[in-house]
């Protein structure tokens, strides 16, 4: 059975309290204390990041390189987080959906959720991939904008339906299937589903974002 990461006092050192709250209700975990599994798992999870801080981007660290957002209670329970890894690795590289749609899912997903970190970088994201900021702001308080494609606003509406109701209805069903077809709806219910499981871990330890620095971002205090 592998140790379990470094919990409690000794694993906030040296940490400033601002940094400290973007735990949540978790301590950030220390990576020079960690476990060969939460370190096997860090190690892996760095690359997938973006830089930070750049002029598009979002913070996933602090200075000192403690993970926040969904990933440091990921570090948490390394082994079963690795599966989860595993997951998003293969819907990013085989899903058929093109990033716009997937962007535009994501923050509908979030918007049901009211989960500000996901709201935070994936508004970094979507911006991205092309989307206005005028259509991330409609998206992150819940609407769906008459700017997105009509593709994409059966995406966003089937990701906000799924959410907030647990099932989609006959009418929006059928129209998504005529637009994406079988696999591309499969593939858009697991994306609901990656980012119900981000958006739980997120909201469950109450994980804040950083300080927004674009008007799209939402916080809560």
């Amino acid at each position: 059975m592998s140790t379990p990461p470094t919990f409690g006092r000794s694993a906030e050192v040296e940490i400033s309290q601002s940094d400290q709250r973007l735990g949540g209700r978790l301590p950030l975990l220390d990576p020079s204390q960690f476990a060969p599994a939460a370190r096997e798992l860090y190690e892996r999870l760095a690359p997938m990041l973006p830089p930070w801080p750049d002029s598009d981007g979002f913070q996933t660290k602090t200075s000192d390189g403690r993970l926040i957002g969904p990933f440091n209670p990921m570090l948490c329970s390394p082994g079963v987080s690795a599966g989860f890894v595993d997951f998003i690795e293969a819907e990013a590289r085989s899903t058929s959906l093109d990033n716009r749609v997937r962007q535009a899912v994501t923050l509908a997903v979030g918007a049901v959720w009211n989960s500000p970190y996901e709201l935070y970088a994936h508004s970094a994201e979507a911006r991205k991939a092309g989307l206005p900021d005028e259509v991330i702001e409609a998206l992150v308080t819940g609407g769906i904008p008459a700017q997105l494609s009509d593709t994409e606003k059966l995406a966003a509406r089937f990701a906000q339906q799924l959410t907030a109701e647990h099932r989609v209805d006959a009418a929006l069903y059928a129209a998504a299937e005529r637009a994406y077809g079988q696999r591309g709806l499969v593939d858009l219910t697991l994306l609901v589903g990656y980012f119900h499981t981000t958006c739980a871990l997120l909201n469950a330890f109450d994980i804040p974002a950083p300080q927004p620095s674009h008007p799209t971002t939402k916080t809560t205090e």
